[in-house]
């Protein structure tokens, strides 16, 4: 049986909010420009590059920004975990609810790009237990399961 736990997802003006905290908790300072990635990266519905969310900061600020700084920025919110990365898609999503430490596993449409995030401690416990006995340290699961979404699936098979 799939490890569970509570925590609670954030959305719009709350999950910006939280992550502000978690940032400051981890000792950083949040400042305008990270205010900035972020909301853009919780704008995006789908996994978003940081090219895709330098051009989003970009506009809004009205001027260009460039994607190093931007790519800095989400390696620091992947560190202290207001955002996740979606490895095969070179993409990223805000974290629904910063607070909570755990791994994750991603469901990644290869029709839509949709990105459905799912929480299963005892398989990425699982594989961690199997890293640290083939003498791995620092162990953090990459999970990613591409395929078709529901919504997906079920056209593919209307028009098939």
């Amino acid at each position: 049986m799939a490890g569970h736990h509570k925590h609670h997802d954030f959305a719009g003006d709350m999950l910006v909010d939280a992550a502000r905290g978690a940032l400051q908790a981890a000792g950083e300072q949040w400042t305008d420009m990270r205010s900035d990635v972020f909301e853009a990266l919780a704008a995006h519905e789908k996994p978003a590059s940081a090219y895709d969310i330098a051009e989003s900061v970009g506009s809004r600020r009205g001027k260009r920004v460039a994607a190093n700084s931007v790519y800095r920025i989400l390696d620091l919110f992947v560190r202290t975990n207001l955002a996740r990365r979606v490895e095969s898609a070179n993409a990223y999503v805000a974290n629904s609810h910063p607070g909570c430490h755990h791994d994750c596993i991603f469901l990644i449409c290869d029709a839509c790009g949709e990105a459905t995030h799912l929480d299963d401690d005892a398989l990425t416990g699982a594989l961690r237990d199997a890293a640290h006995r083939a003498g791995f340290a620092a162990v953090r699961p990459v999970v990613e399961i591409r395929g078709r979404c529901g919504a997906c699936g079920a056209e593919g098979a209307v028009s098939a």
